[in-house]
Parts: C-alpha cells; structure tokens; sequence
C-alpha cells in the first residue's frame, strides 16, 4: 500500500521542507484546480502518466501553459514519432499508487515506482511557487523548485528539468537530446481480474492494457487450430500478419492515436480561440485528421481477416472426401 496524503506531509515536515497547504473539493482538472488556487499567484502543474512500446514509464510535470507535444517528445527521447502514448489506469494504482487526478512528482515517493522517469519542465524554475497535489487531489501545496528537488533527491532522483517546447532536430550526427532519460528497463504489471481469467484463450496474443481489449484479443483468437496456424506464416505466397489481426491491438492503437491527437490539439490557445464551441472545433480536426488513416487502417484489417479466412477455409475443405 503507497504512502497516504498524511504521511507525504509527515515526511515533508521530517525533511525541513517549506510549502503552503490548501484543501479544496477533489478537483480533475487544472482549470478545476486554478478556481482554488490560482488567484494565489505561482505556477499551476499538469501532469502526464506516459508508458512506451517496451512498457517503461514517465510522469512528464509542466506548467499549466506549456504545450507538451507528445510526437516531439517521443522522438527526442529515441522512441520515434509514435514511441509515447497515455499509460493504463491501472498502472496508476500498480506503479504510482494514486487514484485518477493524483499524478504529479510526489508520486514516485512509493518504492513502486523506482523505475518510472520523471521530466520536469524547465519552466517551474521561473515561478516563486508551483503548485502540486500530495497524492490526493482535495488539497493542493505550493512550494518551491529548490525544496521539491529536496524531496526528489531525498527518494535517490536527481531533478531533470527540461524544455519541454523545444523541437531540436534528431539525425544520424545529431542523436535524442533527451535519450538518458529513457528508463532502463520495462516494467510488467500483472494482469486485471478479466484477463487473467481469459489468459489461457489469449497466451498467443497477449495484450496488457486494458480489460476490454484483452477480452476481445481472447474473444478473436477462438477460431479453429488451422486458423491460428496461418498467423505470420506465408500461404501460397501470401503473408498474413496477426498484427493487423489482432482486434484488441488494432483498437489500442486507434484509441492512442485518437488520444495523442486529442491532447495535442487541447491548449490553451485553443480554448481561448474556441470558447464554448471547443468540443465541435476538437471533434471536426480530429476527423480530418483520422479520417484517412482510419480507412487505411479498417481496409487493411478487412483484407488481412479475409485472407487469413480464405486460407483457413482451404485448408478445411482439403480435407473433405467425395
């Protein structure tokens, strides 16, 4: 069980370090956050729990007003342009041992997030104050980059602030300015309650990422031994691939690219620009933008299921006798 609010300030307290206390309704939002907080001056944190393709971690922890471009972000730590995506809500309760909301640095004082990197905007070095929720998010504490790099070297981390809105080029002469901050080692959650009670139907394609997709993943990998057979074999010249297969892993990978897109396009410029018409003007780029891949994407599932069906169905009739 991780540390609770008390025990944080506890240990706060333990280590002469100064910060200011607010409590508040639970808030879930930063706008949420700044009806409390925000008319007492400093910076304003948001947050994101991050995971890659190799299942390692981040928290990225920014000013309420930077603009954290995922894309940029991913390849300048080495992961190519698709490299970054919003970790599982479960890794939240497994890794951080905080409820939806609670993200910020304090979550890496439990011994389970040893291997979760933090990126801290360069930025809070500018403010008086930055303001952060102590694992609960019905009370917010200001305090200084000075005494929360006390905190974080307290728990073993050494502060790494960066400039989150910065796009160097990366090449052959010019490597990931930001590559020593990739974990070094994945990190493997255990399996929610549904999916470890369809594990023995889905052991050749597992999915760890949510319940709905690993019983879909379980649900489609049900067909006869000969279809499952013709996975990633060639048959009569043809390659089926089980990851344009794979219903669980086509729908994680529409649901992260509809996220990223999302987050992207959600500034704050934006909602100035937008006001109340924000959710139409985020819904109608977000079609734009997906339409075509989507239709690529869907085509080459359709194609792929009918292969694989067609070469499934050869095999079955070769073994009638007339």
């Amino acid at each position: 069980m991780g540390l609770s609010k008390e025990q944080l300030l506890a240990r706060l307290k333990e280590l002469q370090i100064g910060f200011s206390q607010y409590e508040h309704p639970v808030v879930l939002t930063v706008e949420a956050q700044a009806k409390y907080v925000g008319h007492l001056g400093g910076g304003l944190s948001k947050n994101l729990f991050l995971k890659d393709k190799k299942n390692r971690f981040y928290i990225v922890s920014a000013l309420a007003d930077t603009k954290v471009d995922l894309k940029v972000l991913s390849i300048r730590l080495g992961l190519g342009k698709g490299g970054l995506r919003m970790a599982p809500e479960e890794a939240l309760g497994e890794l951080l041992q905080v409820p939806l909301g609670c993200v910020t640095p304090f979550s890496l004082v439990n011994e389970s997030a040893r291997h979760v990197s933090l990126l801290l905007d360069q930025k809070f070095k500018s403010q008086e104050h930055c303001f952060f929720h102590p694992l609960s998010n019905d009370t917010s504490i200001s305090l200084s980059t000075h005494d929360l790099d006390k905190f974080l070297k307290s728990i073993g981390r050494d502060p790494s602030y960066v400039d989150l809105e910065a796009n160097p080029s990366v090449g052959k002469d010019q490597p990931p300015d930001l590559a020593s901050l990739v974990p070094s080692g994945s990190t493997v959650l255990p399996d929610p309650p549904e999916a470890a009670a369809s594990s023995k139907d889905s052991i050749e394609n597992p999915v760890s990422v949510s319940n709905k997709s690993t019983t879909s993943t379980a649900n489609a990998t049900k067909p006869s031994t000969n279809a499952k057979n013709t996975k990633d074999k060639p048959v009569n010249g043809v390659h089926v691939s089980k990851s344009v297969t794979d219903v669980g892993k086509l729908v994680e990978d529409l649901l992260d690219k509809t996220s990223a897109l999302l987050l992207s396009e959600t500034t704050e410029e934006t909602i100035k620009k937008h006001g109340a018409q924000l959710g139409a003007a985020i819904s109608n780029s977000i079609r734009s933008h997906l339409r075509a891949e989507l239709e690529s994407t869907i085509m080459t599932f359709k194609n792929s299921a009918y292969t694989e069906g067609f070469h499934a169905g050869v095999h079955h009739h070769a073994k009638r006798t007339y």
